[in-house]
Protein backbone atom coordinates (compact mmCIF):
# COMPACT_ATOMS: atom_id res chain seq x y z
CA UNK A 1 0.00 0.00 0.00
CA UNK A 2 2.97 2.58 0.70
CA UNK A 3 4.49 1.83 -2.39
CA UNK A 4 0.93 2.40 -4.06
CA UNK A 5 0.91 5.76 -1.68
CA UNK A 6 4.30 6.63 -3.29
CA UNK A 7 3.18 6.12 -6.83
CA UNK A 8 0.37 8.51 -6.73
CA UNK A 9 1.80 11.21 -4.94
CA UNK A 10 4.55 10.73 -7.72
CA UNK A 11 2.03 10.72 -10.29
CA UNK A 12 0.39 13.94 -9.19
CA UNK A 13 3.83 15.83 -8.66
CA UNK A 14 4.92 14.90 -12.17
CA UNK A 15 1.31 15.98 -13.64
CA UNK A 16 2.20 19.60 -11.82
CA UNK A 17 5.49 19.55 -13.42
CA UNK A 18 3.90 19.38 -16.80
CA UNK A 19 1.22 21.71 -16.18
CA UNK A 20 4.22 24.41 -15.04
CA UNK A 21 6.01 23.60 -18.01
CA UNK A 22 3.01 23.66 -20.33
CA UNK A 23 3.81 20.11 -21.64
CA UNK A 24 2.18 17.51 -22.78
CA UNK A 25 2.89 14.30 -21.92
CA UNK A 26 3.51 13.22 -25.78
CA UNK A 27 5.86 16.24 -25.53
CA UNK A 28 7.62 14.95 -22.80
CA UNK A 29 7.60 11.26 -24.49
CA UNK A 30 9.42 12.73 -27.32
CA UNK A 31 11.95 14.67 -24.82
CA UNK A 32 12.41 11.60 -22.58
CA UNK A 33 12.18 8.44 -24.92
CA UNK A 34 10.05 7.32 -22.51
CA UNK A 35 6.12 5.53 -24.07
CA UNK A 36 3.62 7.53 -23.71
CA UNK A 37 1.67 4.94 -21.99
CA UNK A 38 4.33 4.11 -19.59
CA UNK A 39 4.34 7.79 -18.65
CA UNK A 40 0.68 7.98 -18.77
CA UNK A 41 0.48 4.84 -16.19
CA UNK A 42 3.18 6.65 -14.12
CA UNK A 43 1.34 9.58 -13.68
CA UNK A 44 -1.82 7.84 -13.03
CA UNK A 45 -0.15 5.93 -9.77
CA UNK A 46 -0.23 2.75 -12.37
CA UNK A 47 3.07 2.08 -12.21
CA UNK A 48 5.75 3.38 -10.26
CA UNK A 49 9.12 5.28 -12.43
CA UNK A 50 12.47 3.60 -11.99
CA UNK A 51 15.81 5.23 -11.70
CA UNK A 52 16.24 5.80 -15.75
CA UNK A 53 12.43 7.16 -15.80
CA UNK A 54 13.69 9.40 -13.09
CA UNK A 55 16.88 10.76 -14.84
CA UNK A 56 14.62 11.72 -17.36
CA UNK A 57 12.31 13.09 -16.04
CA UNK A 58 14.68 14.98 -13.98
CA UNK A 59 17.33 16.06 -17.24
CA UNK A 60 13.95 17.19 -19.33
CA UNK A 61 11.92 19.24 -16.15
CA UNK A 62 14.77 20.74 -14.78
CA UNK A 63 14.27 19.64 -11.42
CA UNK A 64 16.74 18.11 -9.49
CA UNK A 65 17.05 14.32 -9.54
CA UNK A 66 17.23 13.51 -5.96
CA UNK A 67 14.01 15.71 -5.40
CA UNK A 68 12.20 13.10 -7.86
CA UNK A 69 14.10 10.37 -6.10
CA UNK A 70 12.49 10.97 -2.96
CA UNK A 71 9.12 11.71 -4.28
CA UNK A 72 9.29 8.40 -6.09
CA UNK A 73 9.46 6.64 -2.71
CA UNK A 74 13.09 5.53 -3.03
CA UNK A 75 14.84 5.49 0.59
CA UNK A 76 18.35 6.80 -0.49
CA UNK A 77 17.93 9.90 2.30
CA UNK A 78 16.82 7.11 5.28
CA UNK A 79 20.54 5.40 4.66
CA UNK A 80 22.22 8.89 4.71
CA UNK A 81 20.75 9.96 7.85
CA UNK A 82 21.41 6.97 9.73
CA UNK A 83 24.88 8.46 10.74
CA UNK A 84 24.80 6.75 14.55
CA UNK A 85 23.48 3.73 13.16
CA UNK A 86 24.80 0.26 12.85
CA UNK A 87 27.18 0.36 9.59
CA UNK A 88 26.04 -3.37 8.92
CA UNK A 89 22.29 -2.07 8.18
CA UNK A 90 23.11 0.25 6.22
CA UNK A 91 25.33 -1.87 4.22
CA UNK A 92 22.04 -4.31 3.65
CA UNK A 93 19.85 -0.85 3.48
CA UNK A 94 22.05 -0.31 0.16
CA UNK A 95 21.96 -4.01 -1.06
CA UNK A 96 18.36 -3.61 -1.06
CA UNK A 97 18.43 -0.38 -3.17
CA UNK A 98 20.94 -1.48 -5.48
CA UNK A 99 18.66 -4.90 -5.82
CA UNK A 100 15.72 -2.91 -6.63
CA UNK A 101 17.10 -0.38 -9.12
CA UNK A 102 18.38 -2.88 -11.92
CA UNK A 103 21.51 -0.34 -12.86
CA UNK A 104 24.07 -1.63 -10.49
CA UNK A 105 24.84 -5.24 -10.78
CA UNK A 106 28.12 -5.65 -9.00
CA UNK A 107 28.76 -6.97 -5.21
CA UNK A 108 28.77 -3.89 -2.73
CA UNK A 109 30.74 -4.54 0.41
CA UNK A 110 31.60 -2.96 3.46
CA UNK A 111 35.72 -4.13 2.48
CA UNK A 112 35.88 -2.62 -0.90
CA UNK A 113 34.99 0.96 0.69
CA UNK A 114 37.20 0.43 3.66
CA UNK A 115 40.40 -0.38 0.62
CA UNK A 116 39.50 2.73 -1.23
CA UNK A 117 39.45 4.70 1.60
CA UNK A 118 42.68 3.24 2.37
CA UNK A 119 43.78 4.29 -1.10
CA UNK A 120 42.68 7.82 -0.64
CA UNK A 121 44.09 8.26 2.36
CA UNK A 122 47.40 7.80 1.24
CA UNK A 123 46.55 9.82 -1.94
CA UNK A 124 45.82 12.61 0.49
CA UNK A 125 49.29 12.71 1.51
CA UNK A 126 50.17 13.69 -1.79
CA UNK A 127 50.22 17.07 -3.21
CA UNK A 128 48.34 16.38 -6.13
CA UNK A 129 46.13 14.74 -3.41
CA UNK A 130 45.66 18.10 -1.33
CA UNK A 131 45.05 20.28 -4.62
CA UNK A 132 42.60 17.84 -5.64
CA UNK A 133 40.35 18.43 -2.18
CA UNK A 134 41.02 21.72 -2.04
CA UNK A 135 40.82 22.87 -5.68
CA UNK A 136 37.13 20.10 -6.03
CA UNK A 137 35.18 19.86 -3.33
CA UNK A 138 32.96 22.86 -3.46
CA UNK A 139 31.93 22.36 -6.97
CA UNK A 140 31.47 18.72 -6.26
CA UNK A 141 28.98 19.80 -3.52
CA UNK A 142 27.14 21.94 -5.79
CA UNK A 143 26.78 19.32 -8.86
CA UNK A 144 25.54 17.40 -6.07
CA UNK A 145 22.85 19.67 -5.09
CA UNK A 146 21.78 17.86 -1.90
CA UNK A 147 21.67 19.04 1.64
CA UNK A 148 21.26 17.12 5.03
CA UNK A 149 23.49 14.87 7.65
CA UNK A 150 25.60 13.69 4.96
CA UNK A 151 26.62 16.81 3.01
CA UNK A 152 26.56 19.23 6.30
CA UNK A 153 29.14 16.42 7.69
CA UNK A 154 31.68 16.67 4.70
CA UNK A 155 31.69 20.26 5.04
CA UNK A 156 32.51 19.81 8.54
CA UNK A 157 34.93 17.81 7.36
CA UNK A 158 36.45 19.85 4.68
CA UNK A 159 36.38 22.91 7.57
CA UNK A 160 38.97 20.36 9.39
CA UNK A 161 40.93 19.46 6.33
CA UNK A 162 41.63 22.92 5.13
CA UNK A 163 42.42 24.35 8.54
CA UNK A 164 44.26 20.97 9.88
CA UNK A 165 42.40 20.92 13.13
CA UNK A 166 43.83 17.81 13.88
CA UNK A 167 46.27 15.02 14.18
CA UNK A 168 48.33 13.69 11.26
CA UNK A 169 46.44 10.08 11.24
CA UNK A 170 42.81 12.36 11.49
CA UNK A 171 43.60 14.55 9.11
CA UNK A 172 44.51 11.32 6.59
CA UNK A 173 41.25 9.96 7.67
CA UNK A 174 39.09 13.12 6.98
CA UNK A 175 41.32 13.77 3.20
CA UNK A 176 40.35 9.99 2.32
CA UNK A 177 36.62 10.43 2.72
CA UNK A 178 36.81 14.25 0.76
CA UNK A 179 38.35 12.42 -1.95
CA UNK A 180 36.46 9.52 -1.68
CA UNK A 181 33.25 11.68 -2.11
CA UNK A 182 35.28 14.22 -5.02
CA UNK A 183 36.45 11.41 -7.31
CA UNK A 184 33.70 10.04 -9.34
CA UNK A 185 35.17 6.33 -9.87
CA UNK A 186 34.75 4.48 -6.67
CA UNK A 187 33.15 0.98 -5.37
CA UNK A 188 29.71 2.78 -6.88
CA UNK A 189 30.34 5.02 -9.60
CA UNK A 190 28.80 8.20 -9.02
CA UNK A 191 27.31 8.76 -12.74
CA UNK A 192 24.59 6.15 -11.01
CA UNK A 193 22.91 9.04 -9.70
CA UNK A 194 21.76 8.95 -6.91
CA UNK A 195 22.84 5.47 -6.16
CA UNK A 196 26.60 6.64 -6.86
CA UNK A 197 25.91 7.99 -3.36
CA UNK A 198 25.18 5.43 -1.82
CA UNK A 199 29.00 4.22 -1.20
CA UNK A 200 30.12 7.96 -0.49
CA UNK A 201 27.78 8.49 2.81
CA UNK A 202 29.09 5.08 3.91
CA UNK A 203 32.95 5.80 3.18
CA UNK A 204 32.14 9.42 5.56
CA UNK A 205 29.78 7.18 8.37
CA UNK A 206 32.76 4.81 8.37
CA UNK A 207 35.62 7.66 8.30
CA UNK A 208 33.50 9.37 10.93
CA UNK A 209 33.32 6.07 13.29
CA UNK A 210 37.03 5.74 12.89
CA UNK A 211 37.98 9.68 13.66
CA UNK A 212 35.47 8.91 17.27
CA UNK A 213 37.39 6.05 18.46
CA UNK A 214 40.61 8.39 17.97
Amino acid sequence: MADAGNSTAFGLLLRDLLKERSLSMRKLSELTEIDTATISRIINGKRKANLQHLERFAGCLEVPLLNLFEAAGYSVEQIKEKSHSDIHTSIDAIQGVLASSNVYNNQFSIERVEQKLENYGLYSQTEDGENTIHNSFEEKIQNVGSVGPFISKLKELYERFTSGKGTPSEIILIGSALLYFIIPVDVIPDYIFPIGYLDDAIAVQLATNSLVKK
